[in-house]
């Protein structure tokens, strides 16, 4: 019996620690995702007609759309992750952050994974797309 138990404990656990690792895998590609749709909700509000306009169009305070950027790397912090390694990239398609011109939010990221287990290690690479619509 108590050899049996250990036996099964060999493969349980790891199975267990596996699942949980892939669990904030997950998790952690879902806080990206919506990272990144926020950052297009935040370019689409503050387009060239807005007072606190981001983007590329002339007369915009913001014409590098840092400000889309921090707020994306706002929301990614929920992750619990570092992600110092995150690359955010927001690029405006149509060359203009004037209505209705398209936004489009890239993320980059290595998952680290919390446990050294193999096959958790993975690049996630996150786009959201929208127009402009202030």
């Amino acid at each position: 019996m108590l050899l049996e138990t250990a036996l099964c404990m060999l493969v349980i656990i790891p199975a267990v620690l596996w699942m949980l690792e892939l669990s904030m895998l997950i998790y952690t590609w879902n806080i990206l995702s919506n990272a990144a749709r926020q950052g297009v909700r935040y370019a689409e509000v503050h387009g060239a007609d807005s007072s606190l306009c981001s983007g590329p169009s002339s007369g915009c305070s913001d014409p590098s759309a840092a400000n889309v950027v921090a707020q994306v790397q706002q929301y990614a912090a929920m992750s619990y992750h570092n992600l110092s390694q995150m690359n955010v990239t927001v690029s405006y398609p149509d060359g203009s952050s004037a209505p209705p011109s398209r936004v489009m939010v890239s993320l980059q990221y290595t998952y680290v994974p919390y446990l050294q287990l193999p096959g958790i290690a993975r690049p996630l690479n996150v786009t959201a797309e929208g127009r402009i619509v202030f």
